[in-house]
C-alpha cells in the first residue's frame, strides 16, 4: 500500500522506546522531497537535539523493513545515508523549519495523532492494571483452593494408605 492512502496513525514507529516518524514519511506529507526536509533540519540543528531527532542504525532500519509492509527496501537502497526518526518534538519543530502552510497543517494532523495514541495507550495501561489486579486475585484464589484440594487428597491418601482391618469375629471360638 502507497503512503498516499495510509493514515499517520500506521506512519508511526516505536524505535529505542520512543513513537518516532521516519524522514521519508514526513517528506511525503509535507510534499517535500527527504533531501530538502534533511537539509532544512541540518541547517537548524540546534532546534533538534538526540531526543527530538535521531539516525536510524542498518540493524533498525533493516527491522523496520521486514516489519512494516510500507517500507519498501528497493526505494530506501537509493539512500545514501539511513532514514532519521523524529520523535513528536521533532516533528513539532520540522513545521516551523519548513514554514509552509502544508507543513503547520500536516504537523497539525500529527500531532493530534500523536495525541490519540498517548490516550489510548494511558486508557490501554488502567486496563492493564486492572487485569494484573484480577490476575493477582485469581492466583490468591488457586492459592487457597489448591491447599483445600491438596489436603482433600493428603486425607484420601491417608485412608488409602492405612492397613485393612482384619475381620474380628464377636462371639464364640471354635476352640471352647
Amino acid at each position: 500500500m502507497g503512503n498516499e492512502l495510509m493514515p499517520i496513525q500506521k506512519m508511526i514507529f516505536t524505535v529505542r522506546g520512543k513513537k518516532v516518524m521516519l524522514d521519508s514519511d514526513l517528506a511525503f506529507l509535507y510534499e517535500v522531497e527527504v533531501k530538502q526536509l534533511n537539509r532544512a533540519v541540518r541547517r537548524n540543528s540546534s532546534r533538534f537535539p538526540e531526543d527530538f531527532m535521531f539516525q536510524l542504525t542498518k540493524e533498525e532500519f533493516a527491522e523496520m523493513v521486514t516489519n512494516y509492509d510500507h517500507l519498501n527496501q528497493q526505494t530506501q537502497k537509493f539512500r545514501s545515508n539511513m532514514p532519521y526518526a523524529f520523535t513528536e518534538q521533532g516533528v513539532a519543530m520540522l513545521a516551523g523549519v519548513l514554514n509552509s502552510q502544508q507543513a503547520i497543517d500536516i504537523n497539525i494532523q500529527i500531532m493530534r495523532t500523536f495525541t490519540l495514541l498517548r490516550s489510548y495507550i494511558l486508557s490501554n495501561e488502567s486496563i492493564n492494571e486492572q487485569i494484573t489486579e484480577l490476575r493477582k486475585l485469581l492466583m490468591l484464589y488457586i492459592d487457597k483452593n489448591d491447599k483445600r484440594v491438596n489436603d482433600i487428597i493428603l486425607a484420601l491418601n491417608n485412608l488409602l494408605e492405612k492397613p485393612k482391618n482384619e475381620k474380628v469375629i464377636v462371639g464364640f471360638s471354635k476352640d471352647y
